[in-house]
């Protein structure tokens, strides 16, 4: 995982994810768990993204 993944896992969780995975259930999943709470979307993010 580079630095810029870490940053963008940080900032933006969806759009990490979306980068990653395209438009999907994972972005659909991570934009709701953000959207819920930040800190949600970020523990999502990381996981999809290792």
């Amino acid at each position: 995982m580079s630095l810029i993944t870490i940053i963008i896992n940080l900032l933006l969780p969806p759009l990490s994810v979306a980068m990653q995975h395209g438009i999907g259930g994972k972005f659909i999943v991570n934009l709701l768990l953000t959207l819920l709470g930040w800190f949600p979307g970020v523990i999502h993010a990381f996981y999809v993204s290792k």
